[in-house]
């Protein structure tokens, strides 16, 4: 499986920024696989940090851009069916869409960090006709500290790249923790927000 891996990643490398961000779209191989990889490469000198962001950013988004598409014009029946296609399952549907229901549009932001829901958060989201402007900067603004950590992560690590899920768990522990608690602000905030004030009795002139 791992030479599988490999062959895959070699291939995109092949090509550069574009292989990169092709992994990431495609999703054959999980995102953590794809950057750490990308780290090595620029541990080599092959490609560069500023470059390897850009394409791990613009990849990744557009994957995210796709299921929010799929969501928005598909619906959830069409993804009920075909989601297994694209590794999305019905159990991923239900968490991000109770989620999404629950803390409304900053869960795009918070589940990013979060496994189960991380991919499927983009559906519901698309469902509910999020505005695409919206969803794109909440999504933007989770995926770039996740590719850098990635990246960062493959340059240590090197040629011990593809065991980057095991040396990722002591950095995303205090990422998500630090997701939750914004995503509870934000929520607290926005409901907030929400709550009308009391009115006033009228004074007797």
């Amino acid at each position: 499986m791992k030479d599988f891996i490999l062959t895959i990643l070699m291939a995109l490398t092949d090509l550069g920024y574009f292989g990169i961000a092709i992994g990431l779209m495609i999703e054959i191989i999980p995102s953590e696989i794809v950057l750490g990889y990308g780290g090595y490469m620029i541990s080599l000198g092959k490609i560069s940090w500023v470059g390897a962001v850009v394409a791990g950013t613009i990849g990744g988004t557009l994957a995210q851009l796709f299921l929010y598409w799929l969501g928005y014009y598909g619906g959830r029946p069409f993804l009920e069916k075909y989601g297994k296609y694209i590794l999305i399952n019905k159990k991923q549907i239900d968490i991000s869409e109770k989620w999404f229901e629950k803390y409304g549009t900053g869960v795009i932001f918070t589940a990013r960090f979060i496994p189960v829901v991380r991919h499927a958060i983009s559906i519901p989201a698309g469902i509910a006709k999020m505005s695409a402007m919206k969803f794109t900067f909440y999504t933007v603004a989770a995926i770039i500290p996740w590719t850098i950590l990635f990246l960062y992560l493959g340059t240590v690590l090197g040629s011990n790249w593809a065991d980057i899920k095991h040396y990722a768990e002591p950095y995303i522990m205090p990422i998500i923790i630090g997701a939750v608690v914004l995503g509870v602000a934000y929520f607290l905030v926005k409901r907030k927000l929400n709550v009308s004030p009391k009115t006033k009795p009228d004074t007797i002139q």
